[in-house]
């Protein structure tokens, strides 16, 4: 019992990046934390942390125990789960990962209901639009839309949405509304700019396809700058639906070209590989497939 809490310990100040901020999630004195990285380090005879004025990181020995007393913690609490025949009983800490944008519109406003069922689990969300290492993060899972994920992951597929054009009644107003997606090179495109993202698009109808690369002015590196440059009015983009899910619904923005389809957007929640993903991420990835 005594190994097991060292370890949870340890799992705590990697994944706070502070003695103090990990004594506050155990409800410890920031002592005792300190006591026990030291004796753990005594004991296995290797420095776990490296120590320097920009806080603490794991060392490659302190890389490698965290991951295997992360294993072994996850394993523990799934046992004492699977004793309770429960998955109520959730405890501990759900590290989840996802992009700024899709956190905020749907998987934070959903939060209190899966908080409300599992009231004895804590939940740290890390929204970044970034391609994150989710070991050295300490992310348990990860959603990401519409994108490819490297061998370091697992991954399932939770949904698939709807990929449109869309702009501001403003913007169509002003410029004239296209009626076939050739049409598009005389309208200003609001682009999406990031490694691995193209700009080029496969419409379809029927038996009928046209590839064209967008072109515009204005290149974005985030989703929210994309949206927000749709609702001013400055030009079109193609985005998912659930990126203007709201907007779509109140008429703030509308979807052209409707009778051509583009290849639609996937979710997946992807989880560490070489680690069994826990039995708390399996249960929220549960939650926001039964959710959408």
């Amino acid at each position: 019992m005594d190994r097991l809490m060292v370890m949870n310990t340890f799992i705590r100040v990697i994944e706070t990046g502070s003695f103090s901020a990990a004594a506050r999630h155990l409800r410890v004195g920031q002592p005792a934390v300190s006591k026990a990285i030291a004796q753990l380090e005594e004991r296995l005879g290797v420095r776990l942390l490296s120590r320097t004025t920009r806080g603490l990181s794991p060392t490659d020995a302190g890389l490698s125990f965290y991951e295997g007393a992360k294993r072994a913690v996850d394993e523990a609490d799934e046992a004492e789960n699977a004793a309770r025949g429960t998955a109520a009983a959730l405890t501990g800490l759900l590290r989840i990962g996802t992009s700024v944008t899709f956190g905020r519109l749907h998987v934070v406003p959903r939060l209190k209901a899966f908080l409300d069922a599992h009231p004895r689990l804590d939940v740290e969300v890390a929204m970044d639009d970034r391609n994150v290492d989710l070991v050295e993060e300490g992310v348990d899972v990860m959603l990401r839309l519409g994108e490819s994920f490297a061998p370091a992951h697992i991954g399932r597929k939770i949904a698939t949405c709807r990929r449109l054009v869309v702009a501001a009644p403003s913007y169509l107003a002003r410029e004239g509304e296209p009626i076939a997606p050739d049409e598009l090179s005389r309208h200003e495109a609001i682009l999406f700019v990031r490694a691995g993202t193209s700009n080029r698009w496969a419409f379809r109808r029927g038996a009928e396809e046209i590839s064209l690369a967008g072109q515009g002015r204005l290149r974005v590196t985030s989703a929210e700058g994309i949206r927000e440059a749709v609702l001013a009015g400055i030009g079109f983009t193609v985005g998912s639906e659930w990126m203007f899910d709201a907007e779509l619904r109140s008429g703030a923005v509308r979807p052209i070209l409707v009778d051509w389809v583009l290849p639609p957007v996937e979710l997946w929640a992807l989880f560490p590989a070489g680690r069994k993903a826990s039995v708390r991420a399996r249960t929220f990835v549960d939650f926001v497939a039964g959710s959408l």
